[in-house]
């Protein structure tokens, strides 16, 4: 899995300069160029991170869906992510992808970035062990692993051209920092983001060089998100070394000529090249050998799917405890866990609790071999036991869903699903096939190809005004039984991928169905240049009447041992390409659950979100436990979790507030195409302690199935500057139940000469005890925790003289405090 640079030298020399240029944009969406000269192969990349979808959105092409980004952070296991890492790799092994574009190391800067989900938590620290954690598992297989999306990405507002200007001490001690991290731990590529900092667009910016390839020493490749590249010569100049996705980028031929007219220097196109070598021979895709198990047999993105073999029970296991292990237990007043000798009927209450919310939404979603909802997952766990009553309750709010396989069949076959056929322009059909459900990112292209045509017959289970939709771009029309019911011409108002080709907006109209009574829906879009061709199909039965539904779910709680209510976001609050406006779940799921709570004091509330969301009834409920999107495994999961099989292991990565207008950073909107981070240093808990506010919950809080008390806190006398210092903590299990704390330690320098944060987070250690035992956790602070960016001298300083520790459960809990000598460094 290695070529000396030797070796790489002599491959360079076989091209010529215009054969070396146009080696560094990609072949296709998904592949980079290959060259025969050299035995080169293409390289196959994929979105992730929660799965490895391949190179086409095809529902039928299934993948392994882990639990969120944040649900990884909140694990607070190293151990854990790692081989979800390698349970990634294997998963992109079978499917012949070379490259995993993932983990996502932007921060939580406001709670209401809109891709929070993907993000791993607030603080860089954390960020960065966890995201080089995920880096250890993919590439210890194989795989490489990119780093995304470097930096200051931290909101969707305006992604595509906003500039974030951000003081040179908070870029690198907070947003660089976790790509510093993985640059340790042997990241094989880091992506530009779309964003510029600073005045100047990532794909050009002199961050790429510097810190990156410098003073890090980054030997892989700079890759741009898809997109970014938006001009040649700047462009390529700066540190970036492939423009995804091809083969139209603006480098290219371009490229090329700009090289032979002496814009661009050949010795630097030489240094790109000479990375790109670099990392097909890490993955076996360079030299005159058959392919490598990963690259053989790839199939086209427009060839039928093949079949994915079953996930193994080892793969859903992992995937099963993972949803467990970072399950944020956030409050609990004596009634969890529940115990299923001891119930006769539990109440199951709202529409999350059925479908729920299992990812994010944007490029990074993946279409799972199956889903267990929160309601499937109590029913398997009480079978032959107890009574399980599943009240929908209100719909959310939000868009109409995609038709799925079970509500509709396609009406040339008879089979559940939609008919999706090609049409020329003349309306005579190319091409047809029938498709599980309604939304279909890529329809397959065939030479005349002009209209994309959705339909299926609707067999509705419930009478009354339905809302129908169709998304997309350019002109579309939908029509019931023949009957036009709208039809124009609809211009994208953005170039954003997210939006064009994810998750285009849907026009809506609306029509009477009746139980029993087939309706036919007919959906076109034509095709047209920057327009995609992302076409879905949606229908939504009549609301249920809003006073009614908590009335109604109110009467099963009463009626039952214990409830359990799941609210959640939407995708259309949660999704790449936007940021929240509110972080409000709404007034009818909040009136759903203090309907269930006044009615039943057993009642856990269940939260299905990616991100904070304010829980104004979180004082009236027995217990409320967040499960993040979960992934596939997500109902299994949280049963295991509700009924005591498993503790719930997760502390919270970000803070949650209890209003938004509590929360310090909340600006994600740009002013004048800028984006001012003026909060510098203080983000997330540091924000916090900063303004003297107290939230909902603090960044590292949650509870498990037993107490514990934090006893003693051993700090060494003195450390030399720029030496790691461990500390000892130790903790006694004071309930009844073997347990496991995560032991924080946090940081304050009392009387600095620079700027500070009232404390911030530096290391963390988890320990597990029997009921009565005390443990000791060894914490180490790595010697970059008590560093700072010096902008006067461009350099890292470390101050001298006393220092503070702080241990405990939370950032807004820690009851030991010691002191810390620091001295200048050891010589001799």
């Amino acid at each position: 899995m290695g070529t000396s640079d030797e070796e790489i030298d002599r491959l360079l020399g076989k091209l010529t300069p215009r054969a070396r240029a146009l080696l560094l944009d990609g072949a296709t969406t998904w592949r980079t160029r290959a060259e025969p000269a050299l035995g080169l192969r293409e390289l196959v990349m994929s979105d992730g991170p929660a799965g490895v979808r391949g190179e086409a959105w095809d529902e039928r092409i299934t993948s392994v869906l882990l639990p969120s980004a944040s649900a990884l952070a909140a694990t607070w296991d190293e151990d854990l992510v790692e081989s979800l890492g390698g349970l990634l790799a294997a998963e992109a092994r079978r499917k012949g992808v070379d490259v995993l574009l993932a983990p996502t190391l932007n921060l939580h800067r406001s709670p209401l970035g809109g891709r929070h989900f993907e993000c791993f938590s607030e603080d860089p620290e954390l960020t960065g062990r966890v995201g080089a954690a995920l880096v250890r598992g993919v590439q210890a297989h194989g795989v490489a692993a990119t780093a995304k999306h470097y930096v200051a990405n931290d909101s969707e507002t305006d992604r595509l051209t906003v500039d974030v200007r951000v003081d040179e001490r908070a870029l690198r001690e907070v947003y660089l920092a976790p790509f510093e991290a993985a640059v340790a731990a042997g990241v094989r590529l880091v992506m530009a983001g779309y964003n510029a900092v600073d005045g100047t667009t990532m794909t050009a910016n002199a961050l790429l060089s510097d810190p990156l390839k410098g003073e890090w020493g980054f030997d892989g490749v700079v890759v741009s998100d898809w997109g970014a590249v938006r001009s040649t010569e700047d462009t390529a100049r700066s540190g970036l070394d492939l423009a995804m996705p091809g083969p139209d980028s603006p480098w290219g031929e371009a490229l090329a000529r700009a090289v032979a007219d002496g814009a661009v220097p050949e010795d630097t196109v030489d240094d790109k090249v000479r990375r790109l070598l670099r990392l097909a021979a890490w993955l076996g895709a360079l030299g005159e050998g058959e392919p490598t198990a990963s690259g053989a047999a790839r199939a086209g993105t427009e060839a039928p799917p093949a079949p994915r073999p079953a996930v193994a029970p080892r793969e859903r296991a992992l995937a099963r405890r993972a949803v467990a292990a970072g399950s944020v237990l956030l409050a609990n007043r004596g009634v969890l866990p529940l115990d299923p000798g001891h119930l006769r009927t539990v109440a199951v209450i709202g529409a999350h609790a059925a479908r729920t919310r299992t990812q994010g939404g944007g490029s990074a979603g993946v279409f799972p071999p199956h889903e267990v909802s929160v309601l499937d997952g109590v029913r398997a766990a009480l079978r032959g036991r107890a009574r399980v009553v599943h009240v929908p309750g209100p719909r959310p709010d939000g868009p109409a869903p995609p038709l799925g396989h079970d509500a509709c069949t396609d009406p040339r076959s008879g089979l559940p699903g939609v008919l999706l056929r090609m049409l020329d322009a003349d309306g005579r059909e190319l091409y047809a096939e029938r498709r599980r459900g309604g939304r279909l990112l890529e329809p397959r292209l065939v030479p005349g190809a002009h209209t994309v045509e959705i339909s299926a017959r609707l067999r509705p289970r419930t009478a009354g005004r339905w809302t129908l939709g169709v998304a997309g771009f350019g002109r579309m029309s939908l029509a019931l039984d023949g009957r036009p019911l709208l039809a124009g011409e609809f211009t994208p108002p953005t170039d954003d991928p997210a939006v064009v080709h994810v998750n285009p907006p849907a026009q809506y109209a609306g029509a009477d169905l009746a139980v029993g009574q087939d309706a036919l829906l007919v959906a076109r879009r034509e095709l047209a240049p920057g327009t995609g061709r992302a076409t879905v199909v949606s229908a939504a039965p009549p609301a249920p009447d809003a006073a009614a539904s908590p009335a109604e779910a109110a009467r099963a709680a009463a009626g039952a041992d214990a409830a359990i209510v799941v609210v959640g976001t939407t995708e259309h609050g949660e999704c790449e390409g936007y940021d929240r406006t509110t972080l409000s779940l709404g007034a009818t799921q909040n009136a759903l659950v203090r309907a269930v709570a006044a009615a039943n004091p057993r009642t856990v509330a269940v939260v299905n979100s990616g991100g904070p969301v304010e829980l104004p009834w979180r004082d009236a409920v027995g217990a409320v436990l967040l499960a993040w999107f979960p992934g596939q495994e997500g109902g299994d999961g949280l049963a295991d979790v509700l009924f005591g099989r498993a503790e719930p292991g997760g502390r919270l990565p970000t803070t949650w507030p209890a209003a938004l207008a509590d929360a310090p950073v909340t600006r994600t909107l740009p002013a004048d195409g800028r984006l001012p981070y003026d909060e510098g240093l203080h983000v997330g808990h540091r924000g916090w302690l900063r303004h003297a506010r107290v939230p909902a919950y603090w960044f590292g809080h949650g509870l498990g199935y037993t107490t514990w008390a934090h006893e003693e806190l051993t700090v060494p006398p003195r450390a030399g500057a720029g030496e790691d210092v461990t500390v000892r903590v130790r903790v006694r299990n004071t309930g009844a139940r073997s347990g496991r704390e995560v032991v924080q330690v946090y940081l304050a320098r009392p009387g600095s000469a620079v700027e500070r944060p009232v404390r911030w987070f530096a290391g963390y250690a988890a320990v597990r005890a029997r009921p009565g035992e005390s443990v000791t956790a060894t914490v180490r602070v790595p010697a970059r925790a008590l560093r700072h960016w010096c902008v006067r001298e461009r350099a890292w300083r470390t101050e001298t003289g006393r220092w503070r520790v702080l241990a405990g459960r939370s950032a807004g809990e820690v009851p030991l405090v010691a002191d810390l000598e620091v001295v200048g460094p050891r010589t001799g």
